[in-house]
């Protein structure tokens, strides 16, 4: 059976987006709207995962010791809204290094289907920059951009078209 998967960028998607980089779990916001959005995509048969280019790392600005610990806090607080996240994938290269998983590549999406059984038809990409977008696009997944003035909520509800 394949499944239905809603792929998230996290930076500008589920957390307020920092110029200087979401380092620690103190700097983590999560933007309005999005637990609820999550529960919805849950309640309607969506698998969770999250794809994010965090090149914080390799600039040497927080350690993949430091993510974990952002991403296991956030994962926690999700699970106490009933929000399960199926899997967070993550490039920790900058631009420069032009490796195969930072957006707008694929890798982080390949890896993803190494590990879950879906077709890319069956799945959504919500993100929030035009890398997310072509990289969803690349893949053959309907995407969609959040714009800054909307919350994912709002999208959801378009998405899903869930009567309020």
């Amino acid at each position: 059976m394949n499944s239905k998967i809603l792929f998230l960028d996290r930076d500008g998607v589920v957390n307020k987006k920092r110029d200087d980089y979401v380092k620690s779990w103190n700097e983590f916001q999560f933007l309005d709207g999005v637990k609820e959005a999550l529960k919805i995509f849950s309640d309607f048969g969506y698998k969770i995962i999250i794809i994010t280019n965090q090149s914080a790392i390799n600039r040497e600005i927080m350690s993949e010791e430091d993510l974990k610990n952002i991403h296991e806090k956030m994962v926690s607080e999700l699970n106490k809204n009933g929000i399960k996240i199926e899997a967070i994938y993550y490039c920790p290269h900058t631009p420069d290094e032009n490796c195969e998983c930072r957006k707008p590549k694929t890798g982080l999406l390949e890896k993803a289907l190494k590990k879950f059984n879906f077709l890319p038809q069956d799945c959504i990409l919500i993100g929030d920059s035009c890398t997310d977008i072509q990289a969803g696009n690349d893949f053959g997944i309907k995407t969609y951009l959040l714009e800054k003035e909307n919350n994912l909520l709002d999208l959801t509800k378009n998405i899903l078209e869930v009567k309020t």
